[in-house]
């Protein structure tokens, strides 16, 4: 049995604006935020000139019935997505907030980390404060100090290798 293909023009309209307006409703029922309803409009509209076209597919009889199904469909999968998105979230904050296991001794590595940078050269000590405290990435670095992206990488190297045999000295680590 062969299959046949249909043509383009044969792939029927998209949703009418009555259509778009059900799905609109099906979506936030379905607890999609308002902001975010248009992109689940599309998805949906998206799927049913997918379904047209493919011509391995039937043709889609009832499209208002069909994306009104596939609304849901999408509504689910936006709960999915958010509730995955929010474990992933906990999972990294539990990560990065763990308490200290020593207070005392996270207190000492910051008071040696503060005087290790006392005694940093200006331009490491410089690169090390935007990187590291004001969170900035290495291009941005760059550009406010009007330097090569390699020479901020090179201080911010050598200024580790400074801190942490610094802090071996002072056995802190």
């Amino acid at each position: 049995m062969a299959v046949r293909r249909r043509p383009a023009h044969d792939a029927g309209p998209a949703l009418s604006a009555a259509d778009a307006s059900r799905v609109r409703a099906v979506l936030a029922l379905g607890g999609v935020p308002f902001g975010e309803l248009d992109d689940g409009v599309q998805q949906v509209q998206l799927k049913l000139l997918e379904q047209q076209t493919s011509p391995d597919r039937p043709p889609v009889r009832n499209p208002a019935a069909w994306a009104a199904a596939v609304a849901s469909r999408v509504a689910a999968d936006w709960h999915r997505g958010r509730t995955r998105d929010a474990g992933l979230r906990d999972r990294l904050a539990a990560r990065w907030t763990r308490p200290a296991e020593h207070p005392e001794d996270a207190r000492l590595l910051a008071l040696a980390v503060a005087e290790g940078l006392e005694e940093l050269p200006p331009g490491q000590r410089q690169v090390v404060v935007l990187r590291y405290y004001a969170d900035l990435p290495v291009k941005d670095i760059a550009a406010a100090l009007d330097i090569p992206e390699g020479t901020v990488k090179s201080r911010l190297h050598g200024a580790a290798a400074v801190l942490r045999t610094r802090l071996r000295e002072r056995e802190v680590e």
